[in-house]
């Protein structure tokens, strides 16, 4: 059997998913197939799925091609129109076991070129049971799917839909049954993360889902939260923070900009003090926190002045891990319609805010020399800590488990630990 093989371009939940149409499409027998799970995120995103596109179709030229994920989602008629595409389905219909069994060889030519439907129209998200990707130790559980915000530069929504959240009960039992395979540490993802619960029952909150997998799953070495929005942070999960050493002390957070006209011309739901704020209780809380951040350079209006109230947030939050985008337009949202920054000083910016971050890694590299971290291996000789730091060894450790380390050095984005 000619396996089909798989492209993810984007972000993590692109990634999980693709994982989990992997086990649809062998457990349907789909053979001789590539499958492109594209991002809609920029321009740029759709751009490079094209271009990833026509790559695959000259490697690949007696294989069914069918295009899937958020930039087929939101523009089907794009990929449709290109000679290299066989097929193209939605978000929704990716997700599906019936999809996959219309593909298999019997019945390839039978289902219909392009399925997309109604993203708005769903109403649950599935909890995908898969057994973990990238590596043996680490697992992503997906919890939530879809938003129900509507920021100024975001397409996501209309490639998502609406929020949903997969029950407490499900995601506990899938976290169960992956440390029972052996993975030491769980990471809860979702396109809006902290909206979790609010299309439940009673309305639970991600504070709430985070406590009852810690309390039901005690043999979870490590529990990982990803990408959230600070001010949806509930009461539960600053608890957390504060009392449960299984969660780790590194949260990403979804701020974009760091001046107050700007977040409000994006739409966004907090202003600058509130992610200051958000950022100095949380360190109070677990004085180990480290924070990563989306930042956008160059959004429409952005002036000097504004640039530097985001370079200072850097500062102000005690920001590490910076994602930084340029920002380009996304035909369709309000913000394509908004006055542009020049191209030039959009680039000069971003590469000054990631200058800002390099040099923020430094400091945070720097200030673990001499200490001692709880490594979770994820090959022989790389893992991370608590903090999601990189640390390399010069001997090789027990791959998926978690081991002591002494930080003797350092590159410039990882830590060096050597055997004594």
């Amino acid at each position: 059997m000619n396996a089909p093989k798989f492209t993810t371009l984007g972000c993590r939940l692109n990634a999980y998913e693709t994982e989990a149409m992997k086990e649809l499409a062998g457990a349907a027998g789909v053979e001789n197939a590539v499958v492109v799970n594209t991002c809609a995120v920029t321009a740029e995103a759709v751009r490079k799925a094209k271009k990833e596109i026509r790559k695959l179709r000259r490697d690949n030229p007696d294989a069914t091609l069918i295009v899937t994920g958020c930039a087929a989602q939101t523009e089907p008629e794009t990929f449709t129109a290109m000679p290299e595409v066989s097929k193209v389905i939605g978000n929704t219909e990716k997700m599906q076991a019936e999809t996959w069994a219309g593909m298999a060889p019997d019945l390839i030519g039978s289902t219909e070129p392009v399925q997309v439907d109604d993203i708005m129209s769903v109403t649950e998200t599935a909890g995908h049971l898969i057994d973990g990707f990238g590596t043996r130790s680490r697992a992503y559980v997906q919890v939530q799917n879809g938003c129900d915000h509507r920021c100024t530069f975001c397409i996501i929504p209309y490639g998502r839909g609406n929020s949903r959240s997969v029950p407490a009960g499900v995601v506990v039992e899938q976290i169960k049954r992956l440390v029972d395979k052996g993975y030491n540490e769980v990471v809860l993802t979702g396109v809006d993360l902290t909206s979790w619960g609010a299309d439940l029952p009673a309305q639970p909150k991600l504070g709430d889902l985070v406590m009852r997998i810690l309390k039901l799953v005690p043999d979870l070495p490590r529990l990982r939260i990803s990408s959230i929005d600070s001010i949806e942070v509930d009461e539960n999960l600053m608890q957390a923070i504060a009392t449960e050493p299984r969660l780790m002390p590194h949260l990403h957070l979804s701020l974009q900009h760091g001046d107050d006209l700007i977040l409000k011309r994006m739409k966004r739901r907090h202003l600058r003090d509130d992610a200051i704020r958000f950022s100095e209780e949380a360190r109070k809380l677990r004085p180990e926190m480290t924070f990563g951040a989306d930042i956008i350079a160059g959004f429409p209006t952005e002036t000097d002045a504004h640039f530097e109230n985001s370079l200072k947030l850097v500062d102000d939050c005690a920001l590490t891990w910076l994602h930084v985008f340029p920002y380009s337009p996304r035909q369709g949202t309000p913000a394509a319609r908004m006055p542009a920054v020049n191209g030039p000083d959009i680039k000069a910016r971003a590469a000054r805010l990631r200058a800002k971050g390099d040099a923020a890694v430094a400091r945070h590299l720097a200030a673990q020399q001499g200490q001692t971290h709880r490594v979770l291996m994820e090959n022989p000789r790389m893992g991370r800590t608590e903090q999601f730091t990189e640390v390399l060894f010069d001997t090789d450790q027990p791959e998926s488990q978690i081991v002591g380390a002494r930080i003797t050095g350092q590159t410039d984005t990882q830590l060096l630990s050597s055997s004594d």
